[in-house]
């Protein structure tokens, strides 16, 4: 891969850091391009991406503005200093725990924060202020993978590497469309299956997927039936012979168990077609291929873990490595791929309302009286706390009095989240530490704290792949935002621990973390980084990416874990654990026919704090969609981009319809990403269903019993705008970040009259002094208008009955970019064109270069009939490859 950097004088400002998106982990190369802005790269250094970067990390250096930053501390909704606002929140939470005890505070913490972070915010809850009550939002991503670790090892770890995905002979993608949320993982196994064309892959997934590309069986199963999959291969790798005896006899335990609970519900391939609802010759294919490939890396990701029975299914997957002893050496093993940055780092230092620190937990008195004497915590909790469902429905009784919120939104993020909403305007006291000044949740805060982001903070994080990687700063953080980790310390400070919380900088905090690691740890404690514990400041600085552990005294590191048959458990056994097969916990009924997944979509980021603030990133998906099969469409009267109302008995959201046959009929799927900022109704997460997996308490976000109705509407339009608006459409708005300019897609269930009436009261109060131009015609209600201050075009405003009425948007987009608009630009921006500069590129396929569909069909028409040949002429597909499925879509249609 071809890395451009700035010149070699430049090279003195090149920082090597990290990504802020998921769990892969990729090492970044930053540098200022000269301009104010910052260049991004991938590393071709670091293990985990070797210079990869897909459409969200190669868009980093545009999410550093500082549009929307809160860059002060904010009290009750005015600007206050530091030293006020760590005095009222210190003051707060010392007299709220004098009323209420120390359990009558929680701290909502985040995978987006680093690993110094996480750590002091566990210290100071859990070890000085003495509540149980602290979870992170990874909850929602990975605790199923936590517990099923610990149940079948004895410790949380993920026993594999990257590198194993490119040495198996086959590849098991389940639950995981994995070129869209790990895109560089996908390219990864792409480009070894292209070097060795024996390999194979399967996906199982309900949805077909971008990542079904590369895939020589999709398996569509009934949604919640991985359990009686994996179990019927448990059976049916035993029953033919294919057992490592030696492995099993030597280091396992329950096999028996685990058998006879697999043979009472799936005894054989007809009863899992039954359950899966698939076809027996595809489930007999899959298991077939798993018995002749002794390299199998089974690679499992939300659409396991976010379910009611999450931790069962990550045990049945395990189960089936564990008879064959395929765990913990090359290209074969159980191998869970996390969603966030960091969302292993805070299972490293206790950031899981079940586990202390450093691994540890709460069920074993030894290690409750080991965290103590380490942190000389009087105070420490002794016993588990609410996980994070839990811990909002305490708050919304008043159980919970007073909440910090760090790096996360929980108002949009959690299910039933229109609940979580309601408990946050109940509770007593609520701090939100972000980098942004406006989010759902900032929006219910007491006290709102300004945080450092990413590019500004200095610290570590952990991937997917146990490997711990910097984090370093590319500029000072700016206003009055500071690092978690600072903001923290002096609370602790001013509630009278300063001993404790007395940390110049990150690295002290690390060597600190470092140490508690190797705390009287004999090797039973999988995680151990003492090698690290008195490392200096300057080799933190320097510190290289690796892989835990690593114990004091050891030179090599370990790459695989349990190899050699020696797990964490107490006789150092792996466990094979009995799991049954159960549907969802909430089935569909005549009232609630659909089941709704929700999940990710390609150049989004959770919340779009981030990814919202540029505008390639918002091209592909400008809007959320809900995609639905054709027969169910039909069923229930959509139409392909129209606007469909879906409900549950929690909630109800509103999107536009995506007619899509690869959608499995009796489902629909939606993104998480939008929120009540930027849309009037797609906070899908109203909808879902609030039912958490019994022992990881991880929510079942992938099967909602829903219904799904047309939603008339009598005209359709877009706003332009220079600034953001702040209004309420009394139907139907998303906004859209575009360069230069806002966009604000809109329908509405009134006369088109009444809506352009309320549109030019919005635009006088937004644009003072403006020239109009308009054009209306109530009898057929099309409406067209611009607004310019000083010759340069301020706000454009389009309605009509129907979409096809509208213009396209991006000839009036361009003219955002212009200073002062010609007169040939100011007669044609009511017919939405821009003449002679723009053609209309279609929608967005390629985020990385900005490649439209347009361009591509005509390409394609011009002769290019390979990717190959497209991205030698448009760039497109050169970069991460995550728009390279779709281009061969396009391409099959000229075939």
């Amino acid at each position: 891969m071809t890395v451009l950097l700035p010149p070699a004088g430049e090279a003195r400002d090149i920082v090597r850091t990290t990504c802020a998106y998921c769990g892969v982990g990729c090492g970044v190369l930053a540098s200022s391009d000269g301009r104010g802005g910052t260049t991004v790269a991938g590393d071709p250094a670091h293990p985990a991406n070797f210079g990869r970067l897909c459409s969200k990390g190669s868009a980093l250096g545009e999410t550093l503005g500082l549009e929307g930053r809160l860059l002060a501390p904010v009290i009750g909704g005015r600007p206050a200093g530091w030293d006020e606002a760590l005095d009222h929140v210190a003051n707060r939470f010392a007299a709220i725990a004098a009323a209420h005890g120390p359990d009558a505070i929680a701290f909502y913490v985040s995978g987006q924060l680093l690993t110094e972070d996480y750590y002091v915010a566990n210290k100071l809850l859990k070890g000085f202020i003495g509540s149980r009550h602290l979870d992170t939002n990874s909850r929602l991503c990975m605790a199923s993978s936590v517990a099923g670790h610990r149940r079948a090892f004895g410790s949380d770890t993920v026993p594999g590497a990257y590198e194993d995905l490119e040495l198996a002979d086959l590849v098991v993608l389940v639950g995981s469309n994995l070129a869209w949320c790990h895109p560089v993982l996908f390219q990864r196994i792409a480009a070894a299956r292209e070097a060795r064309p024996d390999m194979r892959v399967v996906v199982v997934d309900p949805r077909r997927t971008a990542t079904c590309d590369i895939a020589d069986l999709h398996l569509p199963l009934a949604a919640g039936s991985d359990v009686a999959l994996f179990n019927g291969l448990l059976l049916h790798l035993h029953d033919t012979g294919v057992v490592d005896r030696r492995f099993v006899d030597r280091h396992t335990a329950g096999l028996d168990a685990a058998l006879e609970a697999a043979r009472a519900a799936t005894p054989d391939i007809a009863a899992v077609a039954r359950w899966c609802d698939l076809p027996a010759a595809d489930v007999a294919r899959l298991y077939a291929w798993v018995a002749q490939a002794e390299r199998t890396v089974t690679v499992y990701s939300q659409g396991v873990n976010q379910s009611s029975a999450g931790t069962d299914k990550v045990n049945a997957i395990i189960n089936t490595h564990l008879l064959t002893g395929r765990i913990g050496r090359p290209g074969m093993g159980p191998f869970s791929v996390t969603g966030q940055p960091n969302a292993m780092g805070g299972r490293e230092v206790g950031a899981l309302a079940n586990q202390l620190a450093a691994h540890m937990d709460y069920d074993d008195p030894v290690a409750i009286d080991r965290v103590r004497r380490f942190w000389q915590a009087p105070r420490l909790a002794t016993g588990a706390g609410h996980k994070a469902i839990d811990l909002f429905r305490a708050i919304g009784t008043g159980e919970i009095k007073a909440v910090w919120v760090m790096a996360t939104n929980p108002a949009v993020s959690l299910p039933d989240a229109g609940q979580v909403v309601r408990a946050l305007q109940a509770c007593d006291f609520v701090v939100v530490s972000d980098f942004v000044r406006d989010t759902d949740t900032a929006r219910l805060a007491h006290v709102l704290l300004p945080a450092a982001a990413w590019g500004e903070k200095d610290g570590t994080v952990t991937n997917s792949e146990r490997r711990i990687s910097r984090q370093r700063p590319l500029r000072p953080a700016p206003g009055l935002a500071r690092p978690d980790w600072w903001a923290l310390s002096q609370v602790g400070r001013r509630l009278g621990y300063a001993d404790a919380f007395d940390y110049p900088g990150p690295a002290d905090i690390f060597r600190e973390h470092a140490r508690l690691s190797a705390f009287e740890n004999d090797g039973r404690r999988a995680f151990d980084i003492g090698a690290l514990a008195d490392v200096p400041a300057s080799l933190y600085d320097d510190l290289e990416p690796f892989q835990w552990p690593w114990r004091a005294g050891e030179s090599g590191l370990q790459q695989r874990l349990f190899g050699d048959g020696s797990f964490h458990t107490s006789d150092r056994r792996g466990r094979f654990v009995a799991v049954t097969p159960r549907p969802p916990r909430h089935a569909a009924t005549e009232a609630f026919p659909l089941v709704l997944n929700t999940g990710r979509y390609r150049d989004q980021w959770h919340t779009m704090t981030r990814t919202g603030r540029t505008p390639r990133l918002s091209a592909h998906r400008p809007v959320p969609l809900l995609a639905v099969h054709p027969d169910d469409a039909a069923r229930f009267g959509l139409a392909d981009d129209g606007l469909a109302r879906i409900e549950s008995q929690w909630g109800a959201a509103v999107m536009r319809v995506q007619m899509t046959a690869e959608q499995r009929p009796g489902t629909v799927f939606a993104p998480m990403h939008w929120t009540g900022v930027l849309s009037a109704a797609g906070r899908v997460n109203e909808v879902v269903n609030p039912q958490a997996d019994p022992t990881s308490g991880q929510p079942e976000l992938k099967a909602t019993p829903v219904r799904v109705s047309a939603v008339a509407t009598r005209w359709q339009g877009f706003v332009l705008s220079r600034q953001p608006l702040g209004f309420d459409c009394r139907g139907y708005w998303v906004a859209v970040r575009g360069a230069g300019h806002w966009r604000y897609e809109l329908a509405g269930p009134e006369a088109p009259v009444a809506a352009w009436e309320r549109l030019e009261a919005l635009a006088t109060a937004a644009v003072t002094d403006a020239e109009w131009l308009l054009y209306r015609d109530p009898a057929i209600g099309r409406y067209r208008a611009a607004l310019l201050h000083g010759g340069q075009l301020q706000l454009a405003m389009y309605i009509a009955p129907d979409a096809a009425g509208l213009p396209s948007r991006t000839g009036p987009a361009a003219l955002f970019s212009e200073a002062r608009i010609t007169p040939g630009q100011r007669r044609s921006v009511l017919a939405g064109r821009d003449p002679g500069r723009s053609a209309d590129l279609g929608p967005a396929v390629c985020a990385c270069h900005g490649v439209g569909r347009g361009a591509i069909e005509a390409a394609i028409a011009a002769g290019c009939r390979t990717t190959r040949a497209l991205g030698e002429r448009l760039r497109a597909g050169t970069n991460c490859g995550s728009c390279l499925p779709e281009l061969r879509a396009l391409l099959a249609g000229v075939a």
